[in-house]
């Protein structure tokens, strides 16, 4: 027995072009009434994805099409949420690759590819961006189907449905030379080639994949069911990770229709569906039968690769623009966040006030605080370090990293010097259109700040993106930041002439009349050394005048830093503190006679 419904999860790489896709599809099917008017990147609705165009928590949403329900869903396509990506896929019988026409296949799309291949889900490739100049959408064709052998695909996977077209544009067709008016030869090619979803009798099973929240019913399972009936009110077991058997009634169920939720009775089997009533789940969880409840596997997802320690903000400026500011807010919010995203780990230390972060990278850490801070949390974050492993004979082992550079040929050499200072081993070199294409394997801690030094040697031009590769032996010392800090040696706002007269010193962060307080990291050292200096001094001032004293201070305006910038600069004696309104650096030991007396215990 087969049922008309297909499930498609749309991969690809960042900014390749997935949720303007959906987009056009949601439109394509018309399940909007006349009156309604909406947006671009319908999904993409957290105001941290849209700021920053990408994907980071997986949707879906349903269309209608000659009498066929297609449920999409969309995947981040950075690897730092791989996380989601695992998860989501155990939902899917197909995936839509999505590729660029003219930057081909990525090392994320790999990523995500490689897990998608392994489940042995059928895939449609989608040539997106064919309008673009210097576009080579044939050579890309032909990159994807050698990346697909070279990932393990078998022969079913490997005859697959090629279409070419643009998203933005709005059409698709089998021949990127001839264009359409529409998608519909993509929907076309869905029905035909994506195995429907089969029906499997026999008692119920579902696993809970995803999971939402309502302030009327509480948390909402989500998840595919896998076999049998799921019926509104009916006893179940949920089967936890620990082997405990919990008994559970389904209070009501939905499926997903259109970009909403229709209440329904029953959902059988191949189905995407919403469950609420059930308390005390996880994901990953099995929702079976009451009387003769089967598990199904666990979702495996791979290990994070770096932690940062998080802790309470206790600088002098504390409290000044959150509301959630305790020890007691830090840890609650931060193992609420387990519940959800599964590729975090949270593990408390011997203070209170202190935890371990575990993640998959600097992004995947940075949209966790990006979103607390918006939330109203005070909170401060250490370096962040890699993970390290021993193999059964005690060697060290630390992560490595596939890294991939699209770089002007002029500025090239530049990038290959910095990649092989940080230990990165060149694999490729090869021209991309009018850019050199480099790949490099580089351990992940020679990733840590190499994206402000690569940007600022090639003028802003370089495209960069790296996923985890393996665990490979310890490759040696890295250098770090060669320059030290500038320290502020009193709390108040600087003065725009003491500033000006210590440019030489260094380049600042901070604004002239802007508050700091002392220990706060204002700048950058010209030198290795850190430099505490005082920048709240004014001009002295005497009823004389003197030819030459009365110029004006030029200053150079200060150097504005992103979260994950300033989360990869700092040193390991410093903090980043992160409030609503502001990101500050600062010393660990915001006292000097305290950071001159640990120095001289620590030689």
């Amino acid at each position: 027995m087969t049922q008309n419904i297909r499930n498609i999860a749309i991969i690809a790489h960042v900014d390749h072009g997935k949720t303007t896709l959906v987009d056009k599809i949601i439109h394509a099917s018309k399940i909007f009434d006349a009156h309604q008017q909406f947006d671009d990147l319908i999904l993409d609705d957290n105001p941290l994805e849209r700021e920053r165009g990408i994907t980071i928590v997986s949707k879906n949403v349903s269309v209608r099409y000659n009498g066929v329900k297609i449920n999409i869903i969309d995947t981040p396509g950075h690897a730092d949420f791989g996380g989601e990506v695992e998860r989501v896929l155990k939902m899917a019988d197909g995936v839509l690759l999505l590729v660029d026409a003219f930057e081909g296949a990525m090392p994320q799309t790999r990523f995500v590819l490689g897990k998608a291949l392994g489940l042995g889900l059928k895939p449609i490739v989608v040539v997106n961006k064919v309008d673009k100049e210097n576009c080579r959408p044939d050579e890309v064709h032909e990159q994807v189907f050698d990346l697909m052998f070279n990932l393990g695909a078998n022969e079913d996977q490997l005859d697959f449905v090629t279409l070419y077209g643009s998203s933005k544009q709005g059409w698709m067709s089998t021949d990127w030379k001839k264009k359409t008016d529409d998608i519909i030869p993509l929907l076309d090619a869905v029905v035909a080639s994506i195995p429907p979803a089969p029906v499997l009798e026999g008692t119920p099973q579902m696993q809970v994949t995803s999971l939402d929240y309502s302030s009327f019913v509480g948390r909402i399972a989500i998840g595919r069911v896998h076999r049998g009936t799921l019926k509104e009110g009916a006893n179940m077991s949920l089967m936890k990770a620990d082997g405990s058997i919990k008994k559970v009634k389904i209070r009501e169920l939905h499926v997903f229709e259109g970009l909403g939720r229709n209440k329904v009775e029953e959902v059988s089997s191949g189905e995407i569906c919403a469950v609420s009533g059930i308390e005390g789940f996880d994901i990953g969880d099995t929702l079976a039968d009451a009387e003769n409840p089967e598990a199904l596997p666990r979702i495996s997802i791979d290990e994070p690769t770096m932690n940062m320690l998080f802790t309470i903000n206790n600088s002098p400026f504390f409290g000044k623009e959150g509301k959630f500011v305790t020890s007691r807010h830090l840890r609650d919010r931060l193992f609420k966040e387990t519940e959800k995203n599964l590729a975090l780990r949270v593990q408390t230390t011997d203070k209170e006030d202190t935890f371990l972060v575990f993640g998959r990278g600097i992004l995947h850490l940075s949209v966790l605080i990006e979103t607390m801070r918006r939330e109203g949390y005070e909170l401060q974050v250490g370096q962040p370090q890699v993970l390290f492993k021993e193999d059964d004979k005690g060697n060290r082992l630390e992560p490595v990293e596939l890294l991939v550079v699209d770089v002007p040929e002029e500025t090239a050499g530049k990038v290959i010097e910095l990649v092989s200072m940080r230990k990165g081993e060149m694999t490729i070199m090869e021209p991309k259109g009018d850019l050199q294409h480099l790949e490099f394997n580089i351990p992940s801690r020679g990733l840590i700040g190499l994206r402000n030094n690569v940007l600022t040697a090639t003028a802003g031009e370089a495209i960069m993106n790296h996923r985890f590769a393996a665990y490979e032996p310890h490759k040696g010392p890295i250098p770090g930041r060669i320059a030290g800090s500038l320290i502020s040696l009193e709390t108040g706002p600087g003065t725009a002439y003491t500033i000006d007269k210590m440019q030489d010193r260094g380049s600042f962060f901070v604004d002239p009349g802007e508050e700091v307080y002392a220990g706060q990291v204002i700048g950058e050292h010209t030198r290795p050394n850190d430099l505490t200096i005082n920048i709240q001094k004014g001009k002295k001032l005497t009823n004389m005048r003197a030819s030459g004293s009365d110029e004006n201070a030029k200053i150079v305006p200060k150097r504005q830093f992103s979260l994950e910038e300033a989360m990869e600069y700092i040193q390991k004696d410093e903090y980043l503190e992160v409030t609503p309104k502001s990101v500050r650096m600062r010393k660990i030991l915001l006292d000097e006679n305290e950071r001159l007396r640990y120095a001289k215990t620590a030689e």
